[in-house]
């Protein structure tokens, strides 16, 4: 809909639009106190009052709510397909599979175009935003700290669960990426320069979004913190508004949603590359000759479970998703990863691994990260988020219990597992039951480089340090034609 002379969203006279929409005309007449536009009120009420009472909406809200969404009363009621966002459903499968039905071959070369051009987007988007008025304010009440929010734990609890959208810890993607690095990869480099520029890129977002809702609440004489309602249509609703006030808005739109399908590739192709190589790894025997048939099956697999999603209440399904899948059970794997890493596997050993592979000794600080501040942190944050975690609402709506149950047992899914395959596992192993748990706390025996020459240099320096393979008389060069020639600690640091 962005290919047209004007956009759908910059006006209210749509059929979707309601009687409280506030167009680009409806600005606030700062010199005569009136609401242009409005219908008459009495001159003894504010027109911050007045905006507050309307509840007004701009018009790409309203564009997003009830002509994208054609939102439903609520879960209950899902509605019918939206079979416009069927198709992009569809066409944004079908684009996932083509860039990585090769695999990281495919994808790396890709990555170079849908990793940049988002920058490029949101600079011009910045330079033309900072011209309207409203602007300044919005990037001053981003960068002014409020330091009573600062002593409260719901702002570093969101702030937790924000870097692990961010970062991606604990989501697999960061250890199947670098398993395809060489073995003398600057691992511990790589892992600052990846923190540095996703934090970066997120501090330097929030200056664009910001000088947008800034204008926002200039235009609809609404306090910033209210201009627009938080939540998945973030995107939809802010940005699209500012891309109506600049000039040639139409090819403006189409730049602005091609960034939003390249960020949402960046971040669907660490997802299924996982997902994938995780399968193919499992199942070197079936998959890995048909890789390409394997990628095909499982994207379609991953079209038919979204089909909910486009329905009229699917925004609703969503949001349980996103609320109980990443809030919980992420952190209880981060924080098990950090005990494993560090007192199982042993930071020590860990620190010999990262010596023989990058040539020198990481600092200490890592050392102190994996052992105490990273765990006593996840394990506030954990804590604090199953006591006062609360239900999601969208808007002024409030989800029903079952669906709360249900968003529950999506978050259990990814953590249930973990105990049930430790007791079957302890159940099959022979000995004691001491035994049975020492001998399934270390190392298997193909731990190690997989690459032949490789693992002969690990294991010819852990003995000049008077140490062994993890499996004594087991281990030995694998077979495995896999083009990983990494160390399976490559992990997240």
């Amino acid at each position: 809909m962005s290919f047209t002379s004007k956009l759908p969203w910059s006006t209210c006279d749509n059929w979707w639009n309601t009687g409280t929409c506030s167009s680009l005309n409806d600005t606030l007449d700062r010199s005569s106190g009136n609401l242009s536009g409005w219908t008459n009120y009495s001159s003894d009420s504010s027109n911050a009052t007045v905006a507050k009472a309307l509840r007004r909406m701009t018009a790409a809200e309203e564009f997003w709510q009830f002509n994208v969404l054609e939102l439903s009363s609520g879960i209950e009621d899902l509605g019918r397909i939206r079979w416009q966002l069927l198709v992009c459903l569809f066409v944004a499968w079908l684009l996932v599979f083509l860039c990585l039905f090769k695999g990281i071959k495919s994808s790396g070369k890709v990555a170079y175009v849908t990793a940049t051009i988002p920058y490029l987007f949101l600079t011009l988007i910045f330079i033309r935003v900072l011209l309207l008025p409203g602007a300044v304010d919005g990037i001053l009440f981003y960068v002014t700290p409020d330091f009573p929010q600062l002593l409260n734990p719901k702002v570093w609890a969101e702030a937790c669960l924000q870097i692990f959208y961010s970062l991606g810890p604990a989501w697999g993607g960061l250890i199947t990426m670098a398993s395809y690095n060489k073995f003398d990869n600057n691992c511990v480099r790589d892992s600052i320069i990846v923190c540095l520029a996703c934090c970066g890129t997120s501090f330097y977002a929030g200056f664009v979004c910001f000088s947008i809702l800034g204008h926002m609440a200039y235009s609809s004489c609404l306090p910033i913190s209210e201009v627009v309602t938080s939540g998945p249509g973030m995107a939809f609703s802010a940005y699209p508004e500012a891309i109506t006030k600049l000039p040639v808005s139409p090819l403006w739109a189409v730049f602005f949603f091609l960034m939003l399908l390249t960020l949402g590739l960046d971040s669907q192709f660490g997802m299924l590359e996982t997902c994938t190589s995780g399968f193919i790894d499992e199942f070197p025997k079936y998959l890995r000759r048909h890789r390409t048939v394997f990628t095909a099956v499982f994207c379609a697999i991953q079209f038919v479970i979204g089909i909910p999603f486009v329905t009229q209440g699917g925004m609703y399904i969503f949001q349980i998703l996103d609320w109980y899948a990443a809030a919980f059970s992420a952190m209880v794997i981060a924080f098990l990863e950090c005990v494993v890493l560090s007192y199982i596997y042993g930071a020590d050993q860990l620190y010999k691994d990262l010596e023989m592979m990058m040539g020198k000794k990481p600092s200490l600080w890592w050392k102190m990260c994996w052992c105490f501040i990273t765990p006593v942190i996840m394990l506030t944050m954990l804590v604090y988020s199953c006591v006062n975690m609360a239900p999601p609402t969208y808007g002024d709506y409030e989800y029903p219990g079952w669906a709360i149950g249900f968003g529950w047992m999506i978050a259990m899914c990814s953590i249930v597992p973990m105990p049930l395959v430790a007791v079957y596992r302890i159940s099959r192993a022979k000995g004691t039951l001491n035994q049975r748990i020492y001998l399934l706390l270390r190392p298997t025996e193909v731990w190690g480089p997989s690459d032949p020459t490789l693992r002969l240099m690990y294991s010819s320096s852990l003995a000049e340090k008077g140490l062994r393979l993890p499996c004594v008389g087991k281990d030995r060069p694998t077979d495995s034609t896999d083009p990983k020639q990494s160390v399976a600690i490559n992990s997240e640091l």
